[in-house]
Order: C-alpha cells, then sequence, then structure tokens
C-alpha cells in the first residue's frame, strides 16, 4: 500500500512563495508517476503539475505556468511543488498522488494513490 504525506502548506501573502513536499512510502518511488492537485472550497480537484517517473517530463495547468514547479527526488522518495508569485486564487487544499504508470496523467481518475492535502492560503 503507498502512502503519501504532504507537508509545507501555510498561509502567505500574495506575491509570496511555498514549496510543497510529499513523502512517499510503500512503494517503489521510481515506479511511480506523481501529481499535484488542489481543490478550492465548492470547486472540483483539477490537477496543478504532475511529473513522470524519472522526472524527465513535466506538465503544468496554464493557471501555474512559470509560477509553479514541480520536481523529484527519487533517492528521497519526494516530490515537490515550488510555488511563486502566488495568487489568492491559489488558495486551496493541495493534493500529492501517485500512479504506477509510464504515461502521465492529468485527471483524478489516472491516480491510485492520496494523500491526505495540505491547506494553502494566500492572503491579498
Amino acid at each position: 500500500q503507498v502512502q503519501l504525506v504532504e507537508s509545507g502548506g501555510g498561509l502567505v501573502q500574495a506575491g509570496g512563495s511555498l514549496r510543497l513536499s510529499c513523502a512517499a512510502s510503500g512503494c517503489t518511488f521510481s515506479s511511480c508517476a506523481m501529481g499535484w492537485f488542489r481543490q478550492a472550497p465548492g470547486k472540483e480537484r483539477e490537477s496543478v503539475a504532475v511529473i513522470s517517473r524519472s522526472g524527465g517530463t513535466t506538465y503544468y495547468a496554464d493557471s501555474v505556468k512559470g509560477r509553479f514547479t514541480i520536481s523529484r527526488d527519487n533517492a528521497k522518495n519526494t516530490v515537490y511543488l515550488q510555488m511563486n508569485s502566488l495568487k489568492p486564487e491559489d488558495t486551496a487544499v493541495y493534493y500529492c498522488a501517485a500512479r504506477r504508470a509510464v504515461m502521465l496523467a492529468t485527471t483524478t481518475a489516472g491516480y491510485e494513490y492520496w494523500g491526505q492535502g495540505t491547506q494553502v492560503t494566500v492572503s491579498s
């Protein structure tokens, strides 16, 4: 059973930065494609960024391109989301997800394992 634990959320002013981390256990981390998703109150969960097993391929939602960076350290079984130039509309619960597959996926249905989420709040 894969377990994912997110950390790094918090309250930040608009224009600030945060780095989220997701530590994985219970799997061979390098065999999993990983993703970050977010869900704001009253909205559906949406893809933010995904990364391939090797880290060589990434995908970003248009709303975060140029501001967020996803990366992974397979030696540490950890995936990161560096968030810069944060906006109030980035406020949401952020979830880490894992998928035992080569191909990337950008829908929630494509991921088998989920973390419990970490709150990110951006004040204006």
